[in-house]
């Protein structure tokens, strides 16, 4: 069955132009209030998600003792909460709703998939058991339910190495050296509290590959390292000598507030006086690993090589020595960045992680030119860069290409009945925003039991169970 079109693509009460977004974090959430903002629209949003749960990364990749942060999940709400955007989790597009019926159902559909795979290193030994990279470490320690059965032997190691000084680098080596007295007040499920419990870690050793001055977190993240109650945050002051590039760089003209702030973070836990009692962090910078080895499957060591920094067209790169040591370690977390999956039936550059496109609009690499209809937003768009708030304008700018699309356009025939039942007809069980609600409610309500703000569902199959539950 097919809509019949009498109205222009930009919207009517008759034919509103009707927009899929698929995924619902932040930078899907921005979209939708995007579109359903506009007064020149009539418009109507459906939100996607892979799981039953929304937020994306806010509620799988926030650090669980980053609170604040979370409540931006109240505006999310209020969008979700429009008369015009509809949300249906639980629905994996190209499984349940094949990427073609989508299509032939939306006027337009938005690709907002982010990023949840760790980027590589490519050096030897990163199969080991105990190489790991962060971003799964983050999703497990969050409750993603695709990272719930993995282990980490946090009770067989006394050194752990994060390969990264980016903010979720940063985040993992406070989770992993912060007591879980502290974590037990936040939403971190029960799992990861247990197992962070029975960590016998002394020592978390960050390591960058170019200098304190290039160091990717934010003064912000420094500075929460240095009030973190019983560890001892170590950086050696032989470290915070400003070597050559540096300082060149620093004398450069380029915008340098931020090194500057971090610098004075630093140089201030250089000068403290040590406390060998305590778990300690220790911050390493000119070092890369450069293999992993280890005995019967399992990490035992980490290869690192000194870098020296030159300053070469308006940038510090890091550049190898010859020296290289060998340090022991159980566990090595790699914090490199992250990357995209490929949908079937969407353009994708593997080679990049992203969906191939131009100001948000995806491009057809082989015939050089957008792929009508199809839009992108978010990390799946620009790679992980930037804090939750860069989704905003990012999405917005999409928007503004797919509203410019429509001009002198008219809305073509759609399939018609229900999405619900398309997916459902494909073996999908949906789940309505009003289900999420009360998926919510209960782990509110278990929260409150545990004496804190909420007792995540993990699994999948739990929370369907307590939807359908008579």
């Amino acid at each position: 069955m097919s809509v019949e079109v009498e109205s222009p693509l930009r919207g009517s009460v008759e034919r509103p132009l009707r927009v899929a977004i698929v995924g619902a974090g932040p930078s899907g959430f921005y979209a939708a209030a995007s579109l359903v903002g506009r007064r020149d629209l009539r418009v109507e949003v459906t939100l996607l998600d892979r799981l039953p749960t929304p937020y994306g990364l806010v509620r799988g990749g926030v650090a669980p003792d980053h609170g604040k942060i979370k409540r931006v999940e109240r505006v999310y709400a209020r969008t979700a909460g429009h008369e015009r955007v509809r949300y249906l989790g639980n629905v994996h597009v190209g499984q349940d709703l094949p990427v073609g019926e989508l299509h032939t159902r939306f006027d337009a559909v938005i690709y907002a998939t982010g990023a949840e795979h760790g980027k590589a290193m490519g050096i030897p030994g990163e199969d080991l058991e105990g190489v790991h990279s962060a971003a799964e470490f983050v999703f497990w320690y969050n409750g993603h339910p695709d990272y719930t059965d993995r282990v980490y032997a946090l009770d067989e190691a006394d050194r752990a190495v994060v390969v990264g000084n980016g903010n979720v680098a940063v985040d993992v080596a406070r989770v992993l050296c912060r007591s879980t007295a502290e974590l037990a007040e936040t939403d971190m499920p029960a799992h990861a509290l247990a197992r962070l419990e029975r960590s016998t870690l002394s020592e978390v050793l960050m390591l960058g590959r170019r200098g304190p001055a290039q160091a990717a977190f934010t003064p912000k993240e420094a500075r929460e390292l240095g009030q973190l109650v019983g560890v001892d945050v170590v950086v050696d002051p032989e470290e915070m000598v400003r070597d050559p590039a540096t300082a060149a760089w620093l004398a450069s003209g380029a915008d340098v507030r931020e090194a500057q702030k971090n610098l004075t973070v630093l140089d201030d836990l250089a000068a403290r006086s040590r406390d060998d009692t305590a778990r300690s962090l220790r911050m390493a910078f000119r070092v890369s690993p450069i293999a992993f080895e280890g005995q019967d499957g399992r990490l035992t060591h980490v290869v690192l090589r000194r870098n020296v920094l030159r300053f070469r067209d308006g940038r510090v790169r890091p550049e190898a020595t010859e020296e290289t040591w060998r340090l022991p370690t159980q566990f090595a977390f790699t914090a490199i960045g992250y990357r995209s999956s490929p949908i079937p039936g969407v353009p994708f550059r593997d080679d990049w992680g992203v969906i191939p496109n131009q100001g948000g609009r995806v491009w057809d690499r082989d015939r050089d030119e957008p792929v009508d209809g199809l839009y992108v937003v978010g990390w799946a768009k620009r790679g992980p860069s930037g804090l939750i708030g860069t989704n905003k304008a990012d999405s917005i700018a999409t928007v503004n290409h797919l509203i410019e699309d429509l001009a002198g356009k008219s809305g073509a025939a759609l399939e018609g009945g229900d999405l619900a039942d398309v997916v459902r007809a494909h073996g999908g069980r949906p789940v309505s925003w009003g289900e999420w609600e009360r998926l919510d409610a209960e782990e509110q309500r278990r929260g409150r039991e545990a004496g804190k703000p909420r007792e995540k569902l993990v699994d999948v199959g739990e929370m369907l169970a307590f939807l359908d539950a008579p």
